[in-house]
């Protein structure tokens, strides 16, 4: 009988039990459903796509690193755990020490780890020792193309995101889609092998195949470093294109950054000048004005010029570089002798109507949409804000600014046949077998092709019959201009401290290639002619032989 009492008393605490269960559950805390009491789910994480040059050479991949973390209530000899994992870690026993909190039941020592370490580790038989298996970012070519390639951080709840570069700009392509595991578990959190298992797998990142050539990278990385140790410049940038098609060849500006250890490096080397600084281009923007000229039929290619001195604009005179006057000159030596005052000359004839239309038409105060993440449109005044000296500097490049990727692209349409292309970095975007080719787009018609002939023409007598005499590769034409722009430092030109420039093109005839050479600051030498341009003559030797364009006899 007192075996049946007991018995009845055990079946009606286990119902007031599940009756006090019950009420907690569907009143004081109810569920949408009683499916979701039961039913756990969780992210599967997919693979960030890969970033490869054109002709598929890895600048961005995945690597398997490894969490090792404890858990301290499985540790049974807490001496010996700490002294073998810290002669493999080297992170010191009382970091180690630290982390073994008996009242957790799980705790991360450090990330990061690579296979060879979590063997050694797993070989030492340690109980309540693990390994997290996740997913890093590499960079193989480690800072070949840190501007152009960015880096991955972590955003504000510890999930992997891009900064600059492409990995900023295509982040939503690179990260791909979550995936979902569906679990239906018991009150203890172990699965119901007769429930709900459904997996739906992630959607990996879509990869991209940059217009970069590793190849043309790496020659114009090594030729900068060694012009910037050369001429003891603060600052330097190339940036290679295709007139054709304003697809970016390679671009390179230092200082930079390792996108493996970006943590190391200070927000100012993340930039990438090419597209986020601003500077006046000098000479190498008076071509553009010679083109908006002869466009507009303000002047001829076969004029000529009287010059005879300085030239006064309102209460300023303006003179040529070395203050010295060549004359009856043409419209070509005003280009080759890179005159100041002949270009207020053209700049006069054009009218100040024009030489801001041309400023516009050129895309100056404008994104040019490169597909980089931090690009700057730069300054424009409004027409309201311009006097007639402003007009009259514009013309030589002085008091306007702009990006360097900006300047090569105007530049690019004076001698393509008139075509302002929208500069790009990604050639295809590639998705489960499936791609998307990136064409070429025209942006506007700057000038005719006609136009654009006789620029390409003068541009090739400017090079030849320059005041220096550079160590061009025998049997090659080029086109080009340099540029030397005093630095403006609270409100006025300091004449030591200069932006040194070459932009030029080959073949002259075919141009398979277009280069701007910006160096900040160079103390060997302030001019463009001097340091800018026999930079640009050294690239230009190696692509040569690197598109295999034999020399002509």
């Amino acid at each position: 009988m007192f075996k049946l009492k007991v018995l009845f008393l055990t079946f009606v605490l286990a119902f007031l039990f599940l009756l006090v269960r019950l009420f907690y559950l569907q009143v004081l805390s109810p569920k949408p459903s009683t499916e979701n009491l039961y039913l756990q789910t969780s992210k599967i994480m997919p693979e960030r796509g890969k970033i490869f040059d054109r002709s598929g050479q890895p600048l961005a991949v995945n690597t398997t690193k490894y969490l090792l973390y404890l858990e301290p209530k499985k540790v049974d000899d807490e001496y010996l755990l700490i002294k073998k994992l810290n002669d493999v870690l080297n992170i010191g026993e009382a970091t180690i020490e630290a982390k073994l909190d008996k009242s957790k039941e799980w705790v991360s020592v450090v990330g990061n780890l690579d296979k060879t370490v979590k063997e050694k580790i797993t070989g030492l038989a340690l109980n309540g020792v693990g390994f997290e298996e996740m997913s890093k970012r590499y960079y193989p070519e480690a800072s070949l193309a840190a501007n152009l390639l960015g880096f991955i951080g972590k955003d504000y709840d510890g999930n992997d995101v891009g900064y600059f570069g492409v990995e900023g700009y295509y982040d939503k392509d690179l990260i791909g889609l979550p995936g979902v595991f569906k679990s239906e578990r018991d009150l203890l959190g172990r699965p119901i092998l007769i429930g709900t298992q459904e997996k739906i797998d992630p959607e990996n990142g879509r990869d991209l195949y940059l217009t970069i050539d590793r190849s043309i990278q790496s020659i114009v990385k090594t030729k900068l470093e060694q012009a910037m140790e050369n001429y003891k410049a603060k600052e330097g940038c190339v940036i290679i294109a295709n007139p054709k098609t304003m697809e970016t060849l390679a671009l390179s500006c230092l200082p930079d950054f390792d996108p493996d250890r970006y943590y190391l490096f200070s927000e100012n080397e993340f930039r990438n000048s090419a597209i986020s600084s601003l500077y006046e281009p000098g000479s190498t923007f008076k071509p553009l004005i010679m083109a908006a000229g002869i466009e507009e039929k303000a002047i001829k290619a076969e004029d000529f010029y009287d010059e005879t001195g300085p030239v006064a604009v309102g209460e300023y005179l303006i003179k040529t570089w070395n203050d010295k006057y060549e004359g009856k000159i043409s419209m070509t030596k005003i280009l080759e002798k890179s005159s100041n005052v002949g270009m207020v000359y053209i700049g006069n004839k054009l009218g100040p109507e024009k030489v801001y239309e041309y400023l516009k038409k050129y895309g100056l105060g404008e994104l040019t949409g490169i597909d980089l993440q931090g690009e700057v449109p730069g300054y424009f005044r409004s027409k309201s804000q311009w006097y007639p000296i402003d007009y009259a500097t514009a013309t030589f490049g002085q008091g306007i600014v702009a990006s360097p990727i900006q300047i090569i692209t105007a530049f690019t349409s004076v001698i393509n046949g008139g075509d302002l292309l929208k500069p790009y970095v990604v050639k295809k975007i590639v998705s489960d077998n499936k791609e998307n080719l990136i064409k070429p787009k025209t942006r506007r018609k700057t000038v005719s092709m006609a136009t654009s002939a006789k620029l390409r023409k003068m541009l090739v007598d400017t090079v030849e019959n320059g005041e220096i005499k550079w160590a061009k590769p025998k049997g090659y034409t080029f086109g080009g201009k340099t540029g030397t722009a005093q630095i403006a430092i609270k409100g006025h030109y300091d004449p030591s401290k200069t932006i040194a420039s070459f932009i030029g093109y080959a073949p002259a005839d075919d141009p398979r290639f277009i280069a701007l050479v910006v160096l900040k600051e160079p103390k060997s030498s302030i001019w463009g002619a001097e340091t800018a341009a026999p930079l640009f003559f050294d690239i230009a030797k190696d692509l040569l032989v690197y598109y295999n364009i034999a020399p002509k006899p």
